[in-house]
C-alpha cells in the first residue's frame, strides 16, 4: 500500500484529493485542524503555521508507516484587498499559512525522504503565481514564492532521488471563496477594487470542480519523473502559455482590462 501525506486535507481541493487517493487504495495521512479519520485515512491535528506542530504531526505519522511515497503541501487560504490598505499583519498571516506552512512540511519530511532515497513532494501553487491578480497581490506573491522554492529544492534534493513539483490550479469551485479574508479598506480610493474581487469570485464559483485537481495530483504522484510545474485545467494551460509567448506589458494590460 502506497502512502500519501497531505496538509490541508479537510476541505476543498485537499479533501477531494484525500478521498480520491483513499478510493485508489492508498493509505492517506491527513494533517489539518478539523479533519476526521475514516477508511484508509488517518487524521492528525496540525497547525501548519507552527513549525513544531508540523514536526510533531509528521513524527506521529512516521510512527505508523515506514515510508512516505508522496507528500502534498496543500494548506492555504486567500485574502483580498488593495496593496496600499491591506494591514501588514494580514499579509504576514497569508505568508505564514501559504508559504511557511508549505516550508514547514517540506523541512519535516525531507529527512525521511532522504533516508529512503526517494519520494515526491508536490506543492499546491496557483496560476496566480504566474498571472498575478490585482487586489489579490499577496496570495499571488505566496504562490510565486512557492514556485521559486520548489524549483530550487528540486536541484538540492535531486541526488537523493526525490522529486519536487508544483500544481497550479486555476479557478476551482470550493469553500475557498467564502473563506477568503476580504478587506474593503481603500475601496473609496481604488474604485475598481470591489468589481475586481467580485469578478474573481464569480470565476471561482464557475470554475473547475475539486475532483479535477485531485486527478491532477494523482497523475503527478504516479509519474516516475514528474515535471517541475503543472497547470490544472486546459484553458489555464493556454493562458500560461500565452504569458510566455506575449510581451509581459501586454499580458498585464489584458489583466487590467479583465479586472477593471
Amino acid at each position: 500500500m502506497r502512502t500519501l501525506l497531505i496538509s490541508g486535507g479537510s476541505s476543498g481541493i485537499g479533501k477531494a484529493t484525500v478521498e480520491y487517493f483513499a478510493r485508489k487504495g492508498w493509505m492517506v495521512y491527513e494533517l489539518s485542524r478539523h479533519g476526521v479519520s475514516r477508511e484508509n485515512v488517518v487524521h492528525t491535528d496540525c497547525d501548519v503555521t507552527d513549525e513544531q506542530s508540523v514536526r510533531r504531526a509528521v513524527a506521529a505519522v512516521l510512527r505508523q508507516t515506514d515510508r512516505l511515497d508522496v507528500v502534498i503541501a496543500n494548506a492555504g487560504f486567500g485574502i483580498s484587498g488593495t496593496i496600499e490598505f491591506t494591514a501588514t499583519e494580514d499579509v504576514r498571516h497569508q505568508f505564514d499559512v501559504n508559504f511557511f506552512g508549505a516550508l514547514h512540511l517540506a523541512k519535516a519530511v525531507l529527512p525521511k525522504l532522504r533516508e529512503q532515497h526517494g519520494g515526491t513532494i508536490i506543492f499546491t501553487s496557483s496560476v496566480a503565481a504566474i498571472l498575478a491578480v490585482p487586489y489579490q497581490a499577496f496570495y499571488s506573491a505566496t504562490k510565486a514564492a512557492i514556485n521559486a522554492m520548489a524549483l530550487a529544492l528540486q536541484n538540492e534534493v535531486r541526488d537523493f532521488g526525490i522529486h519536487v513539483s508544483v500544481l497550479m490550479p486555476g479557478d476551482v469551485q470550493t469553500g475557498f471563496t467564502a473563506a477568503r479574508n476580504k478587506s474593503a479598506a481603500g475601496e473609496d480610493v481604488y474604485l475598481s477594487a470591489h468589481k475586481a474581487v467580485a469578478t474573481m469570485e464569480h470565476d471561482e464559483q464557475h470554475g473547475l470542480c475539486p475532483e479535477q485537481m485531485a486527478l491532477c495530483f494523482w497523475r503527478i504522484a504516479n509519474k516516475h519523473h514528474p515535471a517541475p510545474q503543472y497547470v490544472g485545467g486546459g484553458s489555464y494551460k493556454m493562458l500560461c502559455f500565452l504569458d510566455r509567448l506575449l510581451p509581459k506589458r501586454l499580458v498585464n494590460w489584458i489583466e487590467y482590462k479583465v479586472y477593471s
